[in-house]
């Protein structure tokens, strides 16, 4: 009996953990050294990401802070997923849009990981784990936060995006303020 309550105690201590790492705050950009990774260790990092549902670390990622306009895609596929005006600092450390490019881009599941309730968000072409979406986003936008890894998608830069066969997407790009309806 006492066993069980020690390790009952165990798993709600561990599982509180993933309640208050993402409410982490940084308030100075996460150093080149830090974002910077070989190709294997992306790929590696990628892999528990995106194949076995793991999570980067907070503000140790390539698109937390990321303010350039442009267009994130799937980083395997090349999946349109989400555009630079629908991207908001939401103070977790990770890259929060308000909503994805297209609904039918990303496949939403339940997850009771840890512990929690959450729903993950997966690329529907290519069914990998991005990360979750939670809903305490901006209310003005619908009030949603897809919480995404930096390692499960690639930035095209919007000089870059007609180059590289995402044209379409530039007037999404460029509109100050995106309408609410696509």
């Amino acid at each position: 009996m006492r066993i069980a309550y020690i390790a009952a105690i165990a798993l709600l201590a561990a599982s509180g953990a993933g309640v208050y790492a993402y409410a982490q705050q940084r308030n100075a950009p996460a150093s080149q050294a830090q974002t910077a990774r070989s190709p294997s260790a992306l790929e590696r990092l990628r892999s528990f990401v995106m194949d076995r549902n793991g999570t980067e670390r907070a503000f140790d990622n390539e698109y937390w802070n990321n303010h350039e306009a442009g267009l994130y895609v799937e980083a395997r596929t090349g999946e349109a997923l989400f555009v630079s005006t629908d991207k908001y600092d939401s103070g977790s450390g990770w890259p929060s849009f308000t909503r994805p490019v297209d609904p039918n881009a990303i496949t939403m599941h339940e997850d009771y990981t840890l512990g929690m309730r959450r729903i993950e968000i997966r690329s529907r072409d290519g069914n990998h784990h991005l990360g979750h979406v939670f809903d305490d986003g901006p209310r003005g936008s619908g009030g949603q936060r897809f919480c995404v890894n930096s390692c499960a998608i690639r930035f095209i830069p919007r000089s870059d995006m007609e180059a590289q066969g995402y044209g379409r997407y530039i007037a999404l790009v460029d509109e100050a303020n995106a309408p609410a309806t696509r």
